[in-house]
């Protein structure tokens, strides 16, 4: 994106201010940003005013009019926000951080204005006339507005809005040195032999990765396709541990250190929760959501960990014997950068399963394929390549969505390779949610289209073949599609209402429930073929593949528990004032669900963006990935009984899941799909727990 900061603007239209698809996101530069968010924060100030002074006490002149306010600069916001996430400058990260406090202001000034509340309190007297989808919006919008401040005292609401401005800088700030601090780490090995155990394909990358940098050897960074092969394959203990060590250590140390600005962002969280009203951060979050409480939430963890518990053990003790069976009754107990290595040994061993071999049968463009057939067959919406699409990045890809009947859903975007410009993990975000025509859902003028993309980071492409991707790839890059099919298929006459809008403890149902189809038969022979002969993947990779889904079930079940526990830990129980050393008592929490001791400087929350880089994110809120799980695995077993094909299924989980965003109340729509309320057999059944 260059450096365009001391450059002078065009005379071209600043892009920023006309963000309508398809979506110029070719030609926005660091230098757009801040005159656009100054005359759009201006436009935004004017129009709220305007509500509160002139607007009709009605849903239309009040609320609705409140949406069309501030999504001009909600839009441009996001935008700036992912182009800084996947194609980073020095001059665009600053443009960001010098408009995000402005921003943010404005966003927490609004439930908090008087007579914004005065107004719509007046129009919420009378519903006649209001769809169910309106009335829904309304009363919610009137506890959001109460749950942020409304009916605070002018003092209260002034240090509230003090607040949410440092919450966004402090975590973005975290972002940020997540991003600098695992840039800032690689490994060259120039002796190929200290390469024992790792397969082709990672020492090809390897190899691509040191010669792009100029440098002999191979070089291994902490991105996840180099860092996860490391460790799971590489015999060199000693380089493991380096890996292992670099990557939990990561925002750890100045320049970019996390660990002072954690214990912040917890204060500032515990602050805005007591001035609130409620009694922690995590009771503030979940109130609109389907755990209501974290106590509520802590249970549900605390029975799965219960439910666990003796199976871990028990895989942990059998992890260490097969080690003294390779080495002898002299092996050393694991350490944590042994576990994945040797749990990848004993999974070859019992399942004669090799991961490995199947990537030859993962090429990304088939997988793509089988992901746009596999909807197709569920939904009926076909999708087609939009090469004329402008996209930030070479390797990206442009996509449109159509209906059955023909009408355009919207264009989607595909960026899955690592860059040092672009942040870790991978995820879906949308850009624009559609709105149905002036009259509303039934307008003949249609549905303006949805804009959406797909980020993550997956292995490369080496020389002339395609990327070759891991089982695991694949189940990531189907998750997050079941994410975008969430915002393509949404038809909500609310556009805040509509797509992933919805309750956290809600959102990962759609995705999770795509990873089901990364396992069935059916489903891989859509695009699990060999990319050199098309043969599909064979009976003796597919049955171990099968049956290795399993294996160290309840040490994936206490890894993602951990992370739940110490979210929940951190925003309930701990008071950092009384508590200063927060690494610590992470650690400590952590410790009880890993497989192996942690060392004294482990600090993987320092990178735990999950919780940390976002003002509210996933804090006090990530036990919802394991009760989506719940969700995905009950909701599968319609599937699997009508059809893993079933237009009828696919159908109503469409129409009741995916179509309806927060239109209605969550469990509502998982009764509507499934005819009655969730249960937890089916994940433990999976999970082989039950």
């Amino acid at each position: 994106m260059g450096d365009p900061m001391a450059l002078p603007l065009s005379k071209a239209p600043n892009p920023l201010l006309a963000l309508e698809p398809p979506l110029p996101l070719h030609s926005i530069e660091a230098a757009h940003v801040r005159p656009a968010i100054d005359e759009l924060l201006r436009r935004a100030r004017a129009a709220i005013d305007a509500i509160v002074e002139h607007g009709p006490r009605t849903y239309a002149g009040t609320l609705a009019a409140l949406d069309d306010a501030v999504e001009p600069l909600t839009r441009a916001m996001t935008v700036v926000e992912h182009l800084e996430s996947v194609a980073t400058s020095e001059a665009l990260r600053r443009a960001y951080d010098d408009v995000l406090p402005e921003v943010t202001e404005l966003q927490s000034s609004i439930p908090l204005h008087a007579g914004l509340y005065a107004a719509l309190r007046e129009a919420a007297a009378s519903e006649a006339g209001l769809s169910a989808t309106q009335r829904r919006h309304l009363r919610k919008t009137l506890a959001d507005f109460r749950r942020h401040g409304a009916e605070l005292p002018t003092e209260d609401k002034q240090r509230l809005a003090a607040l949410d401005v440092e919450l966004s800088r402090v975590t973005n700030r975290y972002a940020q040195n997540v991003l600098d601090g695992t840039n800032a780490f690689e490994l060259v090995i120039e002796d190929e032999a200290e390469l024992a155990g790792l397969p082709a394909s990672a020492r090809e990358a390897a190899l691509a990765s040191a010669r792009a940098k100029g440098k002999p050897g191979f070089r291994f960074t902490l991105a996840a396709p180099s860092y996860t092969a490391a460790m799971s394959h590489l015999d060199h203990a000693g380089h493991r541990e380096q890996l292992w060590r670099a990557f939990n250590t990561r925002a750890c140390s100045e320049p970019y250190d996390n660990r002072p600005l954690v214990a912040r962002i917890l204060e500032l969280r515990r602050e805005k929760a007591r001035l609130l009203g409620f009694r922690d951060f995590a009771d503030l979050v979940l109130e609109d959501r389907m755990a209501k409480t974290g106590a509520t939430a802590r249970a549900f963890i605390d029975d799965l960990r219960e439910r666990s518990q003796a199976a871990f053990v028990a895989e942990n003790e059998a992890l260490f014997a097969f080690r003294r069976e390779v080495e002898g009754p002299e092996a050393q107990p694991l350490r944590p950068w042994d576990v994945a290595y040797w749990a990848e040994k004993q999974r070859r061993a019992r399942f004669d399963f090799d991961e490995e071999a199947l990537r030859p049968y993962f090429a990304l463009p088939r997988v793509l394929d089988g992901l746009f057939e596999l909807v197709r067959r569920l939904y009926g919406v076909r999708t087609e390549l939009a090469e004329e699409l402008p996209a930030w990045h070479p390797s990206v890809r442009a996509y449109r969505m159509y209906d059955e009947d023909g009408a355009l859903l919207g264009a989607f975007y595909v960026d899955v390779y690592p860059r040092e410009t672009k942040r870790d993990g991978a995820w879906m975000n949308g850009l624009v949610t559609a709105v149905p025509g002036p009259s509303g859902p039934g307008d003949p003028q249609g549905w303006s289209p949805h804009v959406a993309l797909v980020c993550g980071n997956l292995t490369e492409p080496v020389g002339d073949a395609p990327a070759l991707l891991t089982h695991r790839e694949v189940e990531t890059l189907f998750h997050e599609f079941g994410h975008l099919m969430h915002h393509m298929l949404s038809r909500v006459e609310v556009r805040s209402l509509g797509g992933t809008n919805v309750a956290w403890d809600f959102v990962e149902l759609p995705s999770q429930i795509m990873e089901n189809w990364c396992w069935e038969r059916e489903c891989l022979d859509l695009f699990a073929r060999h990319h050199e002969t098309g043969e599909p993947i064979p009976e003796v990779l597919f049955e171990p593949l099968r049956r290795a889904r399993t294996y160290r079930a309840a040490n994936m079940m206490m890894r993602q528990l951990g992370f739940a526990t110490v979210d929940l830990e951190l925003h309930v129980e701990l008071d950092p004032a009384a508590e200063p050393d927060v690494m610590a008592r992470a650690r400590e929490v952590l410790e009880r669900h890993a497989a192996a001791p942690l060392p004294d400087d482990y600090g993987m929350i320092a990178g735990f963006g999950h919780l940390f880089a976002h003002p509210v994110g996933y804090a006090a809120a990530y036990y919802s990935y394991k009760w989506a799980e719940v969700l995905d695995a009950d909701a599968f077993t319609r599937f699997r009984r009508e059809g893993f094909f079933s237009r009828e299924a696919g159908r109503s989980f469409r129409e009741e899941i995916l179509a309806r965003g927060d239109s209605r109340d969550p469990m509502e729509l998982y009764v509507g799909f499934m005819g009655r309320e969730p249960s937890v057999g089916p994940l433990l059944e999976r999970s082989g727990l039950g």
